[in-house]
């Protein structure tokens, strides 16, 4: 898969199809609205493609940084997984903000990457102030030449997938729903730190996470979680909380690998979360600590 800056480049060697989307998540929807896009490119020989924002759009309408599903190295991971074969990268400044939808289409989709073919989930807006819809991309494809395709939403358990409402299951802690929707485990990269070197006088030790990016950050309780190593994956129990045993007040992500003993301080590891199993304790006495994290890891052990 290529990767290029369209701040410095101009696609002149091939016709490209385009979904279109800020794809945080990479769920369920955007998939099928990629699988769309892929399967149609193949029928009329142009190279499956996306275009991604540097940064979320809300970064630049609305000056806040929102909380994150998936950070750009994980996009393209999962859209080469897909069958992308270019993506294609802008930032989301002002200049492209308040471009009208026709300008965006001339002079990004069609200037800049040589769309023959665009796709759009349902909901898609784009131009100044989101003033276009699908209906006038439809409207635009056929002045300028180039097919549009509009996905209709996904349904699981009646209710449409979206980044908004997965963001919400992640944060309160809905595991197993946010997997359902994503068509995968919801996972965050970190960098593993120093921490109190408290997990190892336990018995337990632990990795602790720094995150890489605005992440959602699923409640505070211990989950069944994978831990992913230069590509490999080691069964864990994640624990996002205060420490409240401890009486400390700041929130930490720290990780316990089962049955690993390798030095991974300074590396960026990936966790993947499987399951939800308690709310974080406040415990009386440390020992009781302990009690609870042998049998977190007994039932871990025993069903995975």
């Amino acid at each position: 898969m290529e990767i290029f800056d369209l701040l410095e480049y101009k696609e002149e060697r091939f016709n490209t199809a385009i979904a279109l989307g800020n794809f945080d998540g990479l769920h369920l929807g955007h998939r099928k609205l990629i699988n769309a896009m892929v399967s149609r490119s193949r029928e009329i020989g142009v190279k499956p493609s996306l275009l991604l924002f540097k940064n979320h759009t809300k970064t630049t309408i609305n000056k806040n940084k929102p909380k994150i599903i998936t950070n750009n190295e994980q996009k393209f991971r999962i859209a080469e997984e897909l069958g992308i074969e270019i993506i294609y990268l802008i930032d989301f400044d002002e200049n492209i903000m308040k471009l009208s939808g026709e300008e965006f289409v001339t002079n990004i989709i069609l200037e800049k990457m040589n769309s023959k073919l665009v796709t759009v989930g349902f909901d898609y807006r784009f131009g100044y102030k989101a003033s276009g819809d699908s209906n006038y991309l439809i409207e635009l494809g056929k002045k300028y030449d180039f097919d549009v395709i509009v996905v209709e939403p996904v349904y699981v358990d009646n209710k449409v997938v979206s980044s908004s409402s997965i963001r919400e299951l992640i944060s309160v802690g809905k595991i197993e729903e946010t997997t359902k929707k994503l068509g995968r485990p919801y996972s965050f990269l970190g960098k593993v730190i120093p921490g109190s070197n408290r997990g190892n006088k336990l018995g337990f030790p632990t990795a602790n996470i720094e995150l890489i990016d605005n992440y959602v950050v699923p409640k505070t309780g211990v989950y069944v979680t994978n831990t992913i190593i230069d590509n490999k994956r080691y069964i864990s129990a994640t624990n996002i909380g205060y420490n409240p045993t401890f009486n400390e007040n700041v929130l930490k992500i720290e990780t316990h690998i089962l049955d690993f003993e390798d030095k991974i301080y300074g590396k960026i590891i990936e966790i993947e979360f499987l399951e939800f199993m308690r709310d974080d304790i406040k415990f009386d006495d440390p020992e009781d600590l302990i009690d609870q994290m042998r049998l977190d890891i007994e039932l871990i052990k025993n069903r995975y």
